[in-house]
């Protein structure tokens, strides 16, 4: 099971938003960045008018891994993941996460790295 696409956060300006107004929560192998929405920011025909929910974007560059294979293996691994927690969960305002994979992250299992993104999620005060 992927990521809904409604779940998953689309388009430069959103990111460029959640960098400049995000709260940023650190571990050692990734860092997650929070902030409400602006959905006039969002990509045309994303329909958001449903319930509130959190959406979602993952961050992994090339300096965690040169093979695109690992990247989107890794990428994958987190939508789903994502998908599941938060799946049951309903804020009260439109969520937007933002998880950037440090390049030592590789050095961990990835149960260990799902634990991480776990803990940080709790840490923002998403999951309980």
């Amino acid at each position: 099971m992927v990521l809904p696409k409604h779940m998953r956060l689309k388009g430069h300006r959103c990111f460029d938003f959640i960098y400049k107004q995000g709260s940023k929560f650190y571990s050692p192998s990734m860092v997650l960045r929070v902030t409400n929405a602006n959905t006039k920011l969002q990509v045309k025909g994303i329909n958001s008018n449903i319930r509130p929910s959190i959406k979602c974007a993952i961050s992994i560059s090339n300096k965690v891994s040169k093979k695109s294979v690992t990247r989107n293996k890794l990428r994958r691994l987190f939508h789903h993941h994502l998908s599941y927690k938060l799946s049951k969960i309903y804020p009260e305002n439109e969520l937007w996460a933002f998880i950037s994979l440090k390049p030592s992250c590789m050095k961990n299992s990835h149960s260990t790295l799902l634990k991480e993104c776990d803990k940080l999620l709790t840490k923002a005060g998403i999951t309980r």
